[in-house]
């Protein structure tokens, strides 16, 4: 009788489970639940406060719909007996992180705080903790604390810390009553098995958890008095790792799923993280872009060193004994999709069209890919767009264009970066939904100069999230052996076309010139950001 796992990949939209099947790999079902509340941005649903500037948030009733009502849809699909099914494992958006009672309980289901914004959980894109990440960064670096090389030397407003600390400044109420501080990772975990768990992979990018401790009670308490038993009270917890069982599907789970009660639970991981393995991605050298509304960049490698503003080194964080490594930019898809939006009557498939018919460099624009920040390797989420070069002749597909083009850039600049530090990229591995625009993709190829392979799975996430959950459940020894079987990966689907490729040296160029002049020279785009926020706050 064949076996059965299922993934479950959390995204910032909607949440989507798959059934595999473990001797091959194969996605026998998949259903998608569109998260009800969304992407919570611009007021409280439960009492229409508006938001400030940044802010960005998400209902945990949400996740558990899910778990409700993707993962029995997708077995239905898959028309597999429920009994079949040995393992489920899942994968977050990161740093998407909430604070709870004890016993897991959210804030924000809580009658006190249920009003309150900063008892909800918070999503990867909240970019509202920028001042206290600076701060983070600033002592850091002024006492010399050898965590912060780990992070390409800074640590992001996205991350656990400068939530935290935002939430203690801002409702220091709500911080008195958060018992835990959790990665949405480990939180639904919890809800699955009964036991809180702390993954390897969110505690040491996302949290700062290296050399097996967090940031010293001294570091802390100079940041805020009050801050100084945060990890100790908030966040400690033993560190399990990817790919191991944290324990059996509990009764109450078991209903919302239809699975069987007891079948193994994996540890929590990542999205992009979890994908290597799902494109075969594990080996050394070999980069991982995972294109959706963001990228992240993740690759491993048996070398330690610093690389300038990554999102991190994390031992063990993709995959058991080499380095993890992870660098990304917080806006790709979501910048073309806010300009087709701002159209209003033209679409992605003629934008591209049009733009695949124009040669490299013809519109005579570059841009910055900056209107969500930047994650590395500045990491400065109060920068925003740019686009230099236009004319009255300039038409909407050319702009599209150069937004396409500025974000390839910002992954060259990502490789070009490692490669200086020493960690050498062998071959670039797509996944996530862009890998389906062909437009997308070779420009990719052009910018870079190299050949990009390309996922085979749809549902990579997912896919990675059920190769984690054959591992717990014992039906391989490991994630590498696991991903050898599950695993799919075209190689060199697209290759660089040498003219083009020549063009966009040139014009990375300007991108690299611009980057450095509004990332790192000039204040700019940080001053128009204060006088929008004076204007909004009245």
């Amino acid at each position: 009788m064949p076996q059965y796992v299922i993934g479950v990949d959390y995204g910032t939209l909607s949440g989507r489970a798959v059934v595999v099947r473990v001797g091959d790999g194969a996605e026998v079902g998949t259903a998608v639940h569109e998260y009800r509340h969304g992407v919570i941005e611009r007021t409280l649903p439960a009492t229409g406060q508006p938001l400030e500037p940044d802010w960005a948030l998400q209902d945990p009733e949400d996740y558990l719909d899910v778990l409700r009502i993707a993962v029995p849809a997708a077995v239905v699909a898959a028309a597999v007996d429920p009994s079949e099914v040995i393992g489920i494992a899942t994968d977050f958006t990161a740093c998407t992180v909430l604070p709870t009672l004890a016993d897991g309980t959210p804030l924000c289901r809580t009658p006190a705080f249920d009003t309150r914004p900063h008892a909800y959980v918070k999503l990867w894109k909240h970019h509202a903790a920028q001042p206290q990440a600076d701060r983070i960064n600033e002592l850091a670096h002024r006492r010399g604390e050898p965590w912060i090389d780990r992070y390409g030397g800074k640590i992001s407003s996205e991350w656990q810390f400068a939530k935290a600390l935002q939430l203690l400044e801002e409702d220091p109420e709500v911080y008195a009553a958060t018992e835990r501080w959790i990665e949405a990772a480990d939180w639904i975990i919890w809800q699955l098995c009964g036991r809180e768990t702390r993954n390897a992979c969110t505690a040491g990018y996302k949290g700062i958890h290296q050399d097996g401790g967090y940031p010293s009670k001294e570091y802390l308490a100079e940041l805020h008095p009050e801050f100084a038993d945060f990890a100790d009270t908030r966040l400690t917890h033993p560190i399990s790792a990817l790919g191991d069982r944290a324990g059996g599907l509990t009764a109450r789970a078991a209903e919302w799923t239809g699975l069987p009660e007891g079948i193994a639970v994996a540890v929590g991981n990542v999205d992009a993280h979890v994908t290597a393995p799902a494109a075969r991605a594990v080996g050394e050298g070999q980069m991982l872009l995972v294109m959706g509304t963001s990228t992240c960049h993740v690759m491993s490698s048996s070398a330690l060193t610093a690389v300038p503003g990554i999102c991190g080194v994390v031992d063990g964080g993709i995959i058991a004994g080499l380095y993890g490594y992870e660098a990304g930019q917080s806006g790709v898809g979501d910048i073309f999709g806010w300009y087709v939006d701002s159209l209003g009557d033209e679409t992605h498939e003629s934008l591209s069209a049009q733009a695949a018919e124009q040669p490299a460099g013809a519109h005579g624009l570059v841009a910055l890919d900056w209107q969500s920040g930047n994650r590395s390797v500045l990491v400065d989420h109060h920068l925003s767009g740019v686009i230099a070069g236009l004319t009255l002749a300039t038409r909407p597909f050319e702009i599209y264009k150069s937004l396409i083009e500025a974000t390839a850039y910002g992954t060259r600049k990502i490789v070009e970066t490692f490669e200086a530090a020493g960690v050498t990229v062998t071959e670039l591995v797509a996944a996530g939904g862009l890998k389906r625009n062909t437009l997308v993709m070779q420009i990719y190829a052009d910018v870079l100069g190299r050949p990009f392979s390309v996922a085979t799975s749809e549902q990579a996430p997912a896919l990675g999230s059920a190769i984690h959950a054959a591992v717990a459940a014992g039906a391989y020894p490991s994630v590498a052996d696991a991903a050898s079987v599950m695993g799919r990966v075209e190689r060199d689907v697209y290759q660089p076309r040498p003219a083009d490729a020549a063009v966009y040296d040139r014009l990375y160029a300007e991108y690299s010139a611009l980057h450095d002049w509004f990332g790192l020279q000039n204040e700019t785009l940080h001053r128009l950001r204060a006088i929008r926020n004076e204007a909004l706050k009245g």
